[in-house]
C-alpha cells in the first residue's frame, strides 16, 4: 500500500495496520531467528530464576546450530517431549486465555501453547555417562565433570551415603551409552529437576551385588531427547534487567 492510499485511511485502519506488520515481523523473527522465552520452572536455578508461573526472560538462537549439533555444557530450550514429566503450569482455560497463549505464541510475551524446558547438555550420541565416581561427580565417557554450577544436589557421602550403600545415594544412576541422535539433559538444580535421569533416582533401589550400581537398568529409566527437538541455544537472560546477561 502505498502513502497516498493510507492517507485516505482512517487513523484508527492506520494503527491497526502498522500494528499488523509490527506483529508480522516479530512473528517472522522469531520463527527464525531469536526467540524470547520464559523459563518455566526452578530446576535451571541458579543460572537461571524459574518458577511454575515462569521466570526469567531469555532470548534464544535459534540458528545456533544451523549445521552442527549442540554440545556438552550448552544451556539449550527444547520441545518436551511427551515421557517427560511436566514442569510448566497447565495452561489457562477460558477464551482469554487461549487468546492470551495465541499471543505469546506469536510475540514471546506472556503465557504460550509450546509446551518446552529449559536444561544443560551433560551428553551427546556415543557418550558413556553415569553417577557417580567415588568423589561424588557425574562421569563421561570415564572422565569426571567440573560442574560448578550445580545447585543443590543429591546428598553424597562416601561409604556413608553413596552408590554402593544401602540406601544409595540419589545422586546415582546406571551408567549408559547414549544413543546417535540423542541428548542427556539435566537441570542445574540438580535435585529439583525433571530431567534424563529424574526416573533413574526416583527408581533405584539397594545396589547390585555385582556392579554397586542401582538395579534398574538404564534402559527402563532413561530419557534421553533428540538432537530435532532442540529449539535453540539460550544466548542471554534479558528480564528482568538485574539479572542480565550471558548464561555459562
Amino acid at each position: 500500500m502505498n502513502a497516498a492510499a493510507r492517507r485516505k485511511l482512517p487513523l484508527w485502519a492506520v494503527l491497526a495496520l502498522n500494528m499488523l506488520v509490527a506483529l508480522l515481523a516479530i512473528a517472522l523473527v522469531q520463527a527464525f531467528l531469536v526467540k524470547v522465552y520464559r523459563v518455566p520452572s526452578g530446576s535451571m536455578e541458579q543460572t537461571l530464576q524459574g518458577t511454575r508461573a515462569g521466570g526469567d526472560r531469555i532470548l534464544v538462537n535459534r540458528l545456533a546450530y544451523a549445521g552442527s549439533s549442540p554440545q556438552p555444557g550448552d544451556v539449550v530450550v527444547f520441545t518436551r517431549p511427551a515421557s517427560w514429566q511436566g514442569e510448566t503450569a497447565a495452561p489457562d482455560g477460558g477464551g482469554l486465555g487461549s487468546a492470551a497463549r495465541a499471543f505469546g505464541d506469536l510475540t514471546g510475551i506472556g503465557v504460550s501453547n509450546e509446551q518446552f524446558l529449559v536444561k544443560r547438555v551433560i551428553a551427546v550420541g556415543g557418550q558413556t555417562v553415569g553417577c557417580c565416581g567415588s568423589d561424588g561427580r557425574l562421569t563421561v565417557d570415564g572422565q569426571p565433570l567440573d560442574e560448578p554450577y550445580i545447585f543443590n544436589d543429591f546428598p553424597f557421602q562416601a561409604s556413608a551415603l553413596d552408590c554402593n550403600t544401602v540406601p544409595s545415594s540419589a545422586r546415582c544412576f546406571p551408567e549408559f551409552t547414549v544413543p546417535d541422535g540423542q541428548l542427556v539433559m539435566l537441570g542445574d538444580h540438580r535435585s529439583d529437576s525433571a530431567d534424563s535421569v529424574a526416573d533413574c533416582r526416583t527408581q533405584a533401589g539397594p545396589p547390585s551385588s555385582d556392579s554397586g550400581l542401582p538395579q534398574v537398568p538404564a534402559a527402563a529409566c532413561v530419557r534421553t531427547v533428540g538432537t530435532a527437538d532442540v529449539i535453540g541455544e539460550v544466548a542471554l537472560r534479558i528480564w528482568p534487567l538485574d539479572h542480565a546477561g550471558g548464561v555459562g
